[in-house]
């Protein structure tokens, strides 16, 4: 179940390139690829840099002119199709951070 307190991370088996405002994902364990059009790289490129998908989900509502539940639909389902073909990883905000002494 997606969580929007959850980071996303990228696998280290997942090479992802940037084509004219467009995204193209390879999975190399299975040969398979995925491709998004310039909204859904744009949901991409927030969601790998934010701390949290609920951070990558408002600033998106600052850029697009969307209902919420809209968006947070639709960023659900991309979230789950990339999962289910092991094109990300979602991990708690604490998972894997540096932890100060």
């Amino acid at each position: 179940m997606i969580q929007f307190s959850d980071r996303v991370v990228v696998p280290p088996h997942v090479m992802v390139r940037f084509l004219d405002q467009e995204s193209v994902f390879l999975n190399l364990d299975t040969e398979r690829y995925f491709g998004l059009d310039k909204v859904g790289t744009r949901m991409w490129e927030l969601l790998s840099a934010s701390p949290s998908v609920d951070a990558a989900y408002r600033q998106l509502l600052d850029e697009f002119d969307v209902a919420p539940d809209l968006l947070r639909t639709n960023l659900t389902d991309l979230l789950t199709k990339l999962q289910q073909n092991g094109l990300l990883q979602l991990v708690p905000p604490h998972v894997g951070t540096p932890t100060s002494l």
